[in-house]
């Protein structure tokens, strides 16, 4: 059901920045937005259902992946993050080798929400596959934690935006040091 020309990583970048940390903005608030969400990316057909539960998940979700993305950074840990490995874990995925390799597809019925995140969740395994997954990071800025793909080539970016996040975060250490000790 997904476009198999689209690149997972970027698809799971923009459902993580569906919830914008700065102005606590959800794109995702109901299960009818969340349906329309997972069908603009294909994910469920137009007219797709979901429930309270399937949003607790996709939340869940979400928040679990935000948190793995920010261990790409390096020096953090391996473990998935609990939410994470709970979402992951209520998400109907079955291997198949009906294709032209291995692949992870939902069990539920194509028009249900529960299959669109398990088609997200697929993804994970598609970015690991393609080598972009330890790309996907969010920004170090606490106020921000906005999802982007780290595409330097020594993989050290740790902004979203260095003229943004970055400066912020500079000017706030500059002015740290600068500051007189107290006392």
């Amino acid at each position: 059901m997904t476009d198999a020309h689209e690149d997972p990583a970027l698809l799971l970048r923009d459902f993580v920045n569906t919830y914008d940390v700065e102005p606590a903005e959800d794109a995702i608030p109901t299960p009818a937005r969340l349906t329309a969400w997972l069908a603009g990316r294909r994910l469920v057909p137009a007219g797709a259902e979901a429930t309270g539960a399937d949003l607790a998940t996709a939340v869940a979700l979400r928040e679990g992946l935000r948190e793995a993305m920010a261990a790409n950074h390096g020096a953090r840990g391996g473990e998935l993050p609990d939410d994470l490995d709970d979402a992951l874990a209520a998400l109907p995925l079955r291997l198949t080798f009906t294709g032209p390799g291995p692949a992870l597809v939902p069990l539920d019925p194509p028009e249900t929400a529960a299959a669109g995140l398990a088609r997200l969740a697929a993804a994970i395994t598609d970015s690991v596959a393609a080598g972009t997954w330890p790309r996907l990071k969010v920004c170090q800025e606490d106020t921000c934690r906005w999802a982007f793909l780290d595409t330097s080539k020594n993989r050290s970016r740790a902004w979203c935006s260095m003229s943004t996040c970055g400066n912020r975060t500079k000017t706030r250490a500059y002015r740290a040091r600068r500051r007189p000790p107290a006392g």
